[in-house]
């Protein structure tokens, strides 16, 4: 995932934004390995072993090669700028790499902008607590991940070369441990300290700085990537600590003059990018840590679910739903709360998740607290989040948010027609004008109102499918189609006022 996503190698494009959740619905009697930063989810119908047979009948399992389909897309969640750092002595492959991420990481222009939205955080760029707080450093990961033998960043660096890093905010540094690993893991979910101290800075140029400061920042000649990239390929410890001081001067001057304030006071929006970098982040240090619970907790378990990607999240946000920062998003079924998270920080909107694995629960919270550090971090403020635990069918604090959510994400493509069809009761409680994205559609193909089923609650839906593109979901690289209901009774009341 490594949102690589769970940790995801630098992406060529920006579009790893991930997420989340479609399910992986192929025929096989072979139990599988689980899929990473996926949740597994109980329909809450289950009551006895005969009845978890008839379930089984209905559900289909995931096959082993899917397991790998999943993997491969994940590698394609990393931000900007694809690949490990270059070590050859030829710049110009650097250069090359350097020029996609500017490219990549362009300012797109909003065609509806949410001008209620403040992006900044004003208590990270303030004294409070002196800008400490609790967080996953880079520099923790190695010891962490028990999995991974890890081994200097570049032949000749003395093991355990710690330096820091400044980011946008006033807060503290993050430590790194110039480490990579010896030998890549079977998922890819490496972390590699050097990428993401590369990632960080053309972050940081692309979004916090003035297009005066930007061309100082990156330029091909004294730019701080650049020489980050002539220090590694060098292989020279003293430059790259000296380039690293550099910025961090450099940019804790910027904040001190209230030059990045500024800048990010006059954004009403994140770019998908940036929040597919902190999403990242944050799952990197946690539920990439964390993958062990999940894969055993999900081996005996009959339904697997996989996750929409950032970028397919980034389009159910901002153009199917058009999701407002004054709004409440619902995810049902909502996993290690990657959704969730995407929501709260892309569009700035008050975001529940409601899920009830228990590992995976466990993963979702230590993923918030990261997350939420992470926003500090980059001096970024997001939504209200809330995880809860349970069936979201008898959850009390989803019943009692649904009537107010504004768009609700559920993924029901492996749910028993029993769990759908009680979906759709839970639907008739939701707001007039509420968008419902799935993965199957709630209303059967053909349905039309008569007056024998005038009071079914499919006539409350109006439906659009939709299709995605390639490489939009975490399990097969193929193209697919998706729904967007939205909840309209005005047709019941027009058919019943024709027929009175």
């Amino acid at each position: 995932m490594s949102f690589n996503y769970l940790l995801k190698k630098p992406s060529a494009s920006t579009q790893s934004l991930q997420i989340r959740k479609e399910v992986v619905t192929t025929k096989t009697t072979t139990r599988t390995a689980p899929l990473l930063n996926v949740a597994s989810r109980s329909n809450g119908l289950q009551t006895s072993r005969a009845h978890t047979k008839h379930t089984q009948d209905r559900v289909r399992r995931t096959p082993s090669h899917t397991v790998q389909k999943h993997r491969e897309a994940t590698r394609k969640r990393r931000t900007p700028s694809q690949g490990l750092v270059n070590f050859s002595s030829d710049d110009s492959e650097l250069e090359e790499e350097d020029e996609g991420s500017r490219k990549k990481v362009k300012p797109e222009s909003d065609k509806d902008p949410d001008l209620k939205r403040q992006v900044r955080n004003k208590k990270a760029f303030s004294d409070d607590d002196e800008g400490v707080f609790s967080m996953v450093h880079a520099a923790d990961i190695p010891s962490l991940d028990r999995a991974t033998k890890y081994i200097p960043s570049f032949e000749g660096l003395p093991e355990n070369t710690e330096v820091s890093l400044q980011y946008p905010s006033a807060s503290q540094r993050e430590r790194y441990l110039l480490m990579q690993p010896r030998t890549k893991r079977s998922d890819n979910n490496d972390f590699n300290a050097l990428e993401d101290i590369v990632h960080v800075m053309h972050q940081v140029i692309a979004h916090y700085l003035p297009p005066s400061k930007r061309e100082l920042f990156d330029n091909d000649a004294t730019g701080y990537p650049k020489r980050l990239h002539r220090a590694i390929n060098r292989r020279s410890e003293d430059e790259l600590k000296t380039v690293i001081q550099d910025w961090n001067d450099a940019l804790r001057n910027l904040q001190s003059e209230g030059v990045i304030s500024k800048v990010l006071d006059e954004y009403h929006s994140i770019k998908p990018d940036l929040v597919e970098r902190i999403l990242s982040q944050a799952c990197a240090r946690t539920v990439s840590l964390g993958v062990k619970s999940l894969r055993e907790y999900e081996n005996g378990t009959d339904n697997v679910y996989g996750e929409l990607l950032p970028r397919f999240v980034s389009r159910i946000l901002r153009e199917d739903t058009q999701l407002k920062s004054h709004q409440t998003f619902v995810d049902l079924g909502s996993g290690v709360g990657n959704v969730v998270l995407q929501a709260a920080l892309e569009v700035g909107c008050e975001s529940w998740g409601c899920e009830m694995m228990k590992n995976t629960c466990d993963l979702a919270e230590q993923q918030r607290a990261e997350f939420q550090a992470r926003c500090r971090l980059w001096g970024l403020a997001a939504g209200e989040i809330h995880l809860e635990r349970g069936d979201f069918l008898s959850n009390a604090a989803i019943a009692k948010i649904l009537p107010k959510a504004d768009v609700v994400l559920v993924n029901n493509q492996a749910f028993t027609p029993q769990l759908n069809e009680r979906l759709t009761s839970l639907f008739l409680d939701l707001k007039e004008g509420c968008r419902i994205v799935s993965l199957k559609s709630f209303v059967p193909a053909g349905h039309k109102i008569s007056a024998r089923n005038l009071y079914s609650p499919f006539n409350v839906l109006e439906v659009e499918q939709k299709e995605y593109f390639s490489e939009c979901v975490s399990w097969t690289a193929a193209p697919g189609t998706y729904y967007v209901s939205r909840k309209d009774s005005r047709k019941i009341k027009a058919f019943a006022a024709r027929n009175e």
